[in-house]
């Protein structure tokens, strides 16, 4: 008969994705995660089938997570307005908690896999970042002065600042965040 989970997964799951933002991927060891996690490794290995089958499962946490600050900025209707939110928002969002995390998951593994053969990961990435692009796109579209051309650079110009800014947020102050986003905006 097999054993009964002694532990919610969702909290383990959780506690989990914290230790991966903190550390990265490759600087989280199996050790880590027990300690942080409160399960013995055979739960781990019984429950997510290792520590990348773990690591997808966070990633799915913390879509989760930020998806309310996500669908404000799809549901929002003053389009660059709308986008220079989301960005106080997504830093916000890191702010309150109370975790020592820093910057953005997504865009902390993003980096951290980008030269990876991990093809799993770059998928999820890829889709994630493909969707923020395109509600940039939607947002930009907003503005009927603006040509197709230019919304194109400018999507990509905010998708590399977004990353830029999860950076950001990990070393720099308040204040040369809030001027990094003004700036960003200043002539869009």
């Amino acid at each position: 008969m097999a054993r009964k989970k002694q532990y919610i997964e969702s909290e383990v799951i959780e506690k989990a994705m914290y230790l991966f933002w903190r550390n990265g991927y490759e600087n989280t060891s199996m050790q880590m995660l027990e300690q942080e996690m409160g399960i013995n490794k055979f739960s781990i290995y019984s429950s997510f089938g290792n520590k990348h089958g773990l690591f997808i499962e966070t990633l799915k946490s913390y879509k989760i997570k930020v998806k309310a600050t996500f669908d404000k900025l799809k549901n929002a209707s003053n389009g660059v307005e709308d986008i220079k939110q989301f960005f106080y928002n997504s830093v916000q969002l890191g702010r309150d908690d109370i975790k020592s995390v820093k910057g953005c998951l997504i865009t902390n593994t993003y980096n951290e896999f980008s030269q990876s053969p991990d093809e799993l990961i770059k998928e999820q990435m890829n889709a994630f970042m493909n969707n923020l692009k395109e509600v940039f796109i939607e947002k930009l579209r907003m503005d009927a002065s603006k040509d197709e051309e230019t919304i194109q650079k400018q999507a990509n110009f905010l998708l590399l600042a977004k990353h830029g800014l999860a950076a950001a947020t990990r070393v720099n102050s308040t204040k040369e965040i809030e001027d990094y986003i003004e700036m960003t905006f200043d002539r869009l």
